[in-house]
């Protein structure tokens, strides 16, 4: 199998690349970080105007109808530079629009750069199990009324419109039987919406969401009431996903700049990448950086599979041994750059923070491999 980027991917990644290099480079990046909104509108504007919000739209809503592989090119890309602004949060709403088949209007204002998405799925009990569902939709006529709390809601301050899971059927941890999940789109200054704005470890901003008796349209539902389980389980897969082909972009880049380091830092007067200790480290780094790159791969041609259970299987996979390969990569670097690798001038300490919540998003390496143990065929393939 061909494992390089055609033509069109390659055009995508050498377009970021360039101007990354040219206006986002790690000041840029920090100012940003420390600005009243924490996203900066131009850059926004840039990212629109060179297609990356209607890569993953279909075209029929103004989009290029990109892959999971389209996506791993871009959000490698993206990774590298440590963006802020909410690409992920409006990809990962944009795939719940797009597997309900709905709100085709919403869709081509994401296409063009109109709209920020965000996804009200965590809650305070739920930690990693986005099904642990306690926010309620109640019907009220027509409608639906919608009751409850959301935590870590990733930029949920600066979305226009919110995709919330809530129980419209079943009882709050059902796993067994999926029905009675609704998923609604509403917008972020809905009446009864009430959103706390805060900035978290890696310099991205996320918010608490409120939801008190907030009138919810008929026509806010993504697929049928009570049927959205199915949406959901996908939608995480696919956002799992985006965030291992992140973390693989901050992994090299990490990488990256301690071999840089280890060349020109000097210590008894040679190179400390001179030291064989050292080496070993540095090599033990880069084994995890390639199975990472690996696993991140498969994930991207899984998603696409229109087998569920091999799609599952192959994104919990990639996130458990993506975690993991964050965290030993981010530890090392740390430790390799001494006590400047935890300090805010020096870009390694931001890549460290940022792998760390990467690994802690739609589910840490323990939920993923408990996750794969359960799939349908693990079993019977541990017995034989």
């Amino acid at each position: 199998m061909d494992f390089n980027f055609n033509p069109e991917q390659r055009q995508f990644t050498d377009a970021l690349k360039r101007w990354t290099a040219r206006d986002y480079g790690f000041e840029a990046r920090r100012a940003i970080v420390h600005s009243d909104k924490g996203i900066s509108s131009a850059a926004w504007a840039t990212l629109a105007e060179l297609g990356m919000t209607a890569l993953p739209v279909p075209e029929a809503h103004g989009g290029f109808a990109g892959t999971a592989v389209d996506m791993f090119a871009v959000m490698q890309e993206l990774g590298r530079a440590l963006v802020v602004e909410p690409y992920f949060a409006t990809m990962l709403g944009a795939e719940f629009l797009r597997l309900a088949g709905t709100h085709g209007e919403l869709l081509e204002r994401v296409a063009g750069g109109d709209l920020h998405l965000a996804c009200a799925l965590g809650e305070r009990q739920s930690r990693h199990d986005m099904f642990d569902i306690a926010t309620r939709a109640e019907q009220s006529g027509d409608g639906w009324l919608l009751n409850g709390a959301k935590k870590v809601v990733i930029h949920g301050a600066q979305a226009g419109m919110l995709v919330v899971s809530a129980r419209s059927g079943g009882e709050q941890r059902d796993q067994r039987n999926r029905e009675g999940v609704s998923l609604f789109v509403l917008p972020a200054d809905a009446p009864g919406i009430t959103i706390t704005d805060y900035r978290t470890l890696d310099g991205l901003r996320a918010a608490d969401v409120r939801f008190e008796n907030v009138v919810a349209p008929a026509g806010s539902l993504l697929g049928a009431a009570g049927e959205g389980g199915d949406i959901l389980d996908a939608a995480l897969d696919y956002g799992a996903g985006l965030l291992c082909f992140e973390a693989l972009g901050a992994m090299e880049a990490l990488f990256e700049a301690t071999l840089e380091y280890l060349k020109t830092r000097q210590q008894f007067g040679a190179p400390i990448g001179k030291f064989q200790a050292l080496q070993h480290r540095m090599a033990d780094m880069y084994i995890h950086l390639e199975q990472a790159r690996s696993m991140a791969l498969l994930a991207a041609v899984k998603l696409a599979s229109g087998d569920a259970n091999e799609r599952r299987r192959a994104v919990s996979a990639a996130k458990y041994r993506i975690n993991q390969a964050a965290r030993f990569v981010g530890q090392q670097a740390v430790q390799l750059h001494g006590g400047m690798g935890v300090t805010d001038e020096l870009p390694a300490a931001h890549y460290f923070k940022r792998l760390a919540m990467i690994e802690l998003t739609l589910g840490d390496a323990d939920h993923h491999l408990a996750r794969f143990i359960a799939q349908p065929g693990f079993a019977q393939a541990e017995a034989a």
